[in-house]
């Protein structure tokens, strides 16, 4: 009973794999590609609007890319070094990890499409208030 249980599960994760795995490689793909075409130059330039213009920017760049962690952490120190406002370096750390516009059909398809635009929504909003409110916390301790 528990072995034919197990097997059962074990070949609808398979299915479901195998029909994920062209959008998983494609969203890689796309990834990829976006990556490619905004270098780490190019975000330093954009910056020096304002602090909200500045943070909503960098959360919207930050929704269309994804990267490695490892990779945020140095383009927020080379964005900190050129100028850029700390706000809008956490904005963009924040929704280049917790949304993925380039993810949501994948997302979408796993766990429906609605929970998926509510997810990156709902994640986008809580980026740009931790964006100020950890801004506002360091200036609060006097960190900044």
């Amino acid at each position: 009973m528990y072995k034919a249980n197990l097997l059962i599960c074990f070949e609808k994760s398979a299915r479901t794999f195998i029909n994920v795995l062209p959008i998983i490689v494609g969203m890689l793909l796309l990834t990829s590609l976006l990556i490619t075409l905004f270098p780490e130059q190019f975000y330093a330039g954009l910056f020096g609007n304002g602090s909200l213009l500045d943070t909503l920017l960098a959360a919207t760049i930050g929704s269309m890319t994804a990267g490695h962690p490892l990779a945020s952490y140095l383009l927020a120190g080379e964005m900190l070094n050129g100028g850029v406002g700390l706000t809008a370096v956490t904005a963009l750390l924040v929704t280049w990890v917790t949304v993925g516009m380039i993810q949501i059909p994948t997302e979408a398809l796993i766990l429906g499409a609605r929970f998926a635009v509510y997810r990156n929504l709902i994640a986008f909003l809580m980026a740009i208030a931790i964006a100020f409110l950890t801004t506002s916390t360091l200036r609060l301790l006097g960190t900044i």
